[in-house]
């Protein structure tokens, strides 16, 4: 079993109606879907875990020298970078953590046509680097080598 990470955040698909232009009963379609897909998934003992974030307007960045936090607001991102919510998933191949991840795609928008909202599916590694070689290793694979 791996866990994957499936990101959904604010990018539309096809149809790039915000949903405050939805009508209520597309609105509860929607929700009801992601409903039902986690209720499924949790039956199948597949969904680890997953919420909805707030916005990014009320978010804060800590950075610290180790002493003192300094606490800012943001990040300002525009609005289809936000991260809207996630999915953990504990699945047997990466196949059925695509396969998920289609799933969460297909979830209906306007008119019940599937948003086809792109989903970024990570795998959660087992075990983070603990040495050099380790680190180097998985730089190279973020595609940002020392």
């Amino acid at each position: 079993m791996a866990k994957y990470l499936l990101i959904v955040d604010f990018q539309s698909g096809p149809d790039e109606s915000p949903m405050s232009e939805w009508t209520d009963d597309e609105v509860a379609a929607h929700l009801n879907y992601y409903g039902r897909l986690n209720a499924e998934l949790t039956a199948n003992g597949e969904l680890v875990g997953g919420e909805v974030l707030t916005g990014p307007d009320l978010a804060k960045v800590v950075r610290s020298d180790g002493v003192t936090p300094v606490i800012t607001d943001g990040p300002f991102q525009e609005f289809k970078e936000w991260i809207a919510g996630y999915q953990i998933v504990d699945v047997d191949s990466e196949e059925r953590a695509l396969e998920i991840a289609g799933l969460v795609s297909a979830v209906p928008g306007r008119g019940g046509v599937p948003t086809q909202q792109p989903i970024q599916v990570r795998r959660i590694m087992d075990d983070g680097p603990s040495g050099v070689e380790e680190m180097n290793a998985y730089l190279e694979t973020a595609s940002n080598p020392r």
